[in-house]
This record gives structure tokens, C-alpha cells and sequence, in this order.
């Protein structure tokens, strides 16, 4: 018999040596992983669609214009383009603050959030004088941490100011950010910690620094727990 030419090359295909063993897939190993391939995506969509069942007529979560979910805070929409509807925590459980600093002041702030071209914004924006926004509802995912999984898990809150300005955390900020997190943590019944409220920074993937080196854990935390305390 003449040299075989392989189908996939056209070079000559030669048996394995002695020892050496055959890695080509079989036909065998080749339908069991295609099986797998589509059982994945099937459980995938399974999964997506598991986070779409409110979406049927008369399951979605009423809704009022102009409704906030922390009293206190004033209602400024950000732009839909900014989120994504959702129906959380039944499709998405919340388990996650994510803390946020501006880079700029609580005016451009809210600028940008309402701008759809942004393709970003947070839950809340807190002014430096302690004043809270919120501009996505606590049901919705807001695009804030560069990361889908910890978006549809997390609510966002920035603050005004910049990373590299230890003034910008005034002590009025602090507390009612601190406030507003305990609220948070309460309604969702997540521990006051630093493993459920972590800042930009320690968002896998990210590529920000924020709340940066001038924000003092420690006293936000304290805080955070003395308000918690507050409401149980």
C-alpha cells in the first residue's frame, strides 16, 4: 500500500511510533464533548432565562416615578442606557456595596450618568456635604463596576471628589454615605463587612483605583456598623 495523506494537511499521515500513544480524538470523545458543548449552552440559557421570569405579564414589581429606595435621598433618573431593567433581589440576589469616588465634582457626576452615551452610572451619588441622589433603582443593574457578575450582585455609590484628595472625605460624607450603606446591608440582609463592602479597586477585573489610599476604611466601617446598630 502507498503512504495515506491525512484529510485535514494532505501530508503524509504514519502510524504512532512504538510507546507513543494516538492523540488524535476519537469519534467517540469527539460526540461526548459536543454533548457537553451543548448542554452548556442549554444550561446557560436555562440560567438567563431563570433571571427573566418577572418579565411575564403581571410578575414585575410595581413601579411609582420618582420612588427612592433610601429615604432622604432626592430622585435624579440616570439615563436607561445606563442600565439594564431587572427585578432584583428575585433575579438577582444582592450581596455586594460597591464604593465609588467621582474623579470630578457631584454636578458632573450626575451629568454623566444621565448621558446615554456614558454606557456607566451608579445607584447613588453622595455630595461632599453628605446630600444623596439616587439615580437607578435598587431593583435595576446599574453599569458601575466593570464587571457583569458583581453589577447584577451589587449596588453602587460614589462619592464626589477625587482619589487623590484626602479632603474630599468630609466627615459629612462619610457619615451619611455610611447611612446609606447600613440601610443597604439591612434591607438585604448582608453582614457589615469588608467582604460584602469593598471599593471599586477589589472589583475583579477593574481597572480603577477608587475609593483610593485617602479613603479610611476603618472609620467608614465603624460607622457603617454603628448605623446598622442604629436601625436593628
Amino acid at each position: 500500500m502507498g503512504d495515506e495523506l491525512t484529510e485535514e494537511t494532505g501530508h503524509e499521515a504514519r502510524a504512532p511510533a512504538e510507546g507513543e500513544a494516538d492523540r488524535r480524538p476519537g469519534r467517540r470523545a469527539l460526540l461526548v464533548g459536543g454533548a457537553a458543548a451543548a448542554l452548556g449552552t442549554v444550561l446557560l440559557a436555562r440560567e438567563e432565562l431563570s433571571h427573566l421570569w418577572w418579565r411575564l405579564p403581571g410578575v414585575d414589581h410595581a413601579r411609582e416615578d420618582g420612588a427612592v429606595d433610601y429615604r432622604g435621598a432626592q430622585w435624579i433618573a440616570a439615563s436607561s442606557a445606563n442600565l439594564r431593567r431587572a427585578d432584583r433581589p428575585d433575579d438577582y440576589r444582592i450581596d455586594r456595596v460597591v464604593v465609588h469616588v467621582t474623579q470630578g465634582s457631584y454636578r458632573s457626576a450626575v451629568n454623566v450618568f444621565q448621558d446615554s452615551s456614558h454606557r456607566a452610572a451608579a445607584h447613588y451619588v453622595v455630595r461632599r456635604d453628605g446630600h444623596v441622589a439616587q439615580m437607578i433603582r435598587e431593583l435595576d443593574v446599574a453599569f458601575h463596576a466593570g464587571n457583569r457578575q458583581y453589577n447584577e450582585r451589587s449596588v453602587g455609590i460614589e462619592h464626589e471628589g477625587f482619589v487623590e484628595k484626602a479632603s474630599s472625605f468630609t466627615d459629612a460624607m462619610y457619615a451619611s454615605s455610611a447611612r446609606l450603606t447600613a440601610a443597604i446591608c439591612a434591607r438585604y440582609g448582608m453582614p457589615v463587612d469588608r467582604t460584602h463592602v469593598i471599593g471599586h479597586a477589589e472589583v475583579p477585573g477593574a481597572d480603577h483605583t477608587d475609593p483610593g489610599r485617602h479613603w479610611d476604611w476603618d472609620r467608614y466601617m465603624k460607622l457603617v456598623r454603628r448605623a446598622r446598630t442604629a436601625l436593628a
